[in-house]
């Protein structure tokens, strides 16, 4: 079967990796000069920016796609687990002095504790919080991440029609309302709040179904891969052409050849490369509305001005001379105002989109873990401050954004108590949605993709196969499953899946041999 994958993120590299395991003959195109996608890097000296990912969550869908690439993550990748998980700031309230920082641990034992001194009764309830996320999470990974949703027939078995009301539930209630059923303090309910961040979406219109993701930060842990996330992307990339992929760097895709309604190829420069199965990678509302003509788009544009995109953010990365001891691999820092600084992300304020002041905003100091990443005596920060998804706010050297930057380095030096901060600054990178856009055809300037809403997660999220164009499909953060980088490892399984006619709901358990017949994908005899 001849495939081409556009887009070399780490959902094109996965898909590719995948295909060309079970058999496939794979040519891969990427735009820029290199593959990555948002998992990119920037070079400054000896200092080592990442602009994309940096949480290692969900083990076990790394696990599952090196396992079906005949390797381990182990054997892959030197990952470290954080302990602490991470460090929570938060905003002083008027006239009073700021709370102490709150560690977050490796040990869910040590965070019932934490939260029992924060608030009397409030360690039992985490412990029934982080139950549920489990429970949730184990059904979620048995049904509902690495399918389809091709048939209804898995979804009418006695354990899911049993648990109905349960998820139910869950879909219709927010991730705050059900945070609140268990904590009152606020910063404890931020704190369960958060996971919301990882979703582009805002706590108060996310299912409380997401709360899952309490039990992947709590119960397996964070991690690192030490050398950057990088290092995933170069790990996929060395397999997928182990495999025999064809990676092409700049080498963008202009279109998307159709042939008597199914997909025949691409057209690369002045080039056209034929294939029987094609697979979009890149953005999906690009590859939509501008790889394809209108008669063969199955998501137009009226479809896209329907739907939220997630929040962009405005990146500033700094190299700073001397150690932080303040902040640690992962530091957050909470405004008072949480619901305020979520609008501020998803709303725009008389017509204009703004970069919230103060801000609810992440740090990663990742030479805490890697000395990789910085020269000696320098610390290396990443910081993402949330942001609408609108182009308008701008990109690197927009005057605008870059005084926003300037406010956000005072926050984090007031907040942390690192008063000569901007002093110690020895070099300084910004990004914001307008880059999104430009280097990643990102949907309206979206750092991370389509929000997980309730009307757009699971079954109602875009299907990741063309209802218009035969051997048409797509992978990555805006479709099944969702964002993020297990997502996407999991998006590039549900293409195998597709092709080789696997309806099931569990993760793959061996890879079979795929071939192409009269046009139409069919698994080999």
């Amino acid at each position: 079967m001849k495939v081409v994958v556009i887009g070399g993120g780490i959902s094109g590299l996965a898909t590719s990796a995948l295909l060309a395991k079970a058999g496939c003959e794979v040519d891969l195109f990427e735009a820029r000069e290199r593959v990555g996608g948002r998992a990119y890097t920037i070079k400054d000296g000896k200092f080592t920016f990442e602009t994309g990912p940096s949480w290692y969550l969900m083990p076990d869908a790394f696990d599952q796609f090196y396992r079906l690439m005949g390797t381990t993550a182990a054997e892959q990748l030197d990952l470290v687990q954080l302990e602490p998980a991470y460090k929570t700031f938060y905003e002083a309230e008027p006239g009073k002095a700021p709370s102490e920082p709150i560690l977050i641990h490796d040990l869910l034992g040590k965070n019932m504790e934490v939260f029992e001194s924060v608030e009397p009764g409030a360690g039992e309830a985490l412990g029934r919080y982080v139950a549920s996320a489990q429970d949730v999470y184990d059904l979620s990974m048995k049904y509902f991440l690495y399918t389809n949703f091709d048939s209804v027939k898995p979804f009418l078995k006695p354990e899911l029609l049993k648990r109905a009301g349960m998820f139910l539930s869950h879909l219709f209630k927010s991730l705050d309302g059900f945070a609140g059923q268990h904590v009152r303090d606020e910063r404890l309910r931020k704190i369960l709040d958060f996971p919301a961040v990882f979703l582009g979406a805002s706590p108060y219109n996310t299912p409380s179904m997401y709360h899952l993701m309490t039990h992947v930060d709590m119960n397996v842990g964070v991690f690192y891969p030490q050398g950057g996330f990088y290092k995933i992307i170069e790990s996929i990339a060395k397999l997928a052409k182990d495999a025999g992929v064809r990676i092409h760097t700049s080498s963008p895709v202009s279109k998307i050849i159709v042939k008597d309604g199914a997909a025949a190829g691409v057209l690369v420069g002045d080039e056209v490369v034929a294939a029987e199965v094609v697979v979009g990678t890149a953005d999906l509302e690009f590859v939509e509305t501008k790889l394809l003509e209108p008669k063969h788009q199955t998501y137009k544009p009226a479809y896209w001005n329907r739907k939220q995109p997630g929040p962009s953010a405005l990146l500033v990365m700094l190299g700073v001379k001397g150690k932080l001891p303040e902040l640690e691999h992962h530091t957050l820092l909470y405004s008072n105002n949480w619901k305020k600084n979520f609008d501020k992300v998803f709303k725009k304020a008389d017509g204009k989109s703004q970069i919230a002041n103060p801000a609810s905003l992440y740090i990663c100091k990742p030479s805490a873990t890697d000395k990789s990443v910085a020269p000696s005596g320098h610390e290396n920060l990443f910081v993402l401050v949330p942001a609408a998804p609108d182009v308008a706010l701008g990109g690197e050297g927009d005057p605008a954004l870059e005084a926003a930057a300037d406010r956000i380095v005072d926050q984090i030096a007031d907040w942390a108590g690192i008063p000569d901060l901007k002093s110690r600054i020895v070099t300084r990178h910004i990004m914001g949605p307008a880059d999104f856009a430009k280097n990643l055809n990102a949907w309206s300037g979206t750092a991370l993709g389509m929000a997980h809403t309730l009307g757009q997660s699971a079954f109602f999220r875009p299907r990741n196969k063309s209802k218009k164009v035969k051997g048409l499909y797509y992978a990555g953060h805006n479709t099944l499953p969702g964002i993020g980088l297990p997502m996407c490892l999991i998006g590039a399984e549900l293409v195998y899946k597709h092709l080789a006619g696997d309806k099931s709901t569990t993760p793959t358990e061996t890879l079979k041999p795929l071939a192409v017949r009269a046009g139409k994908p069919k698994k080999a005899r």
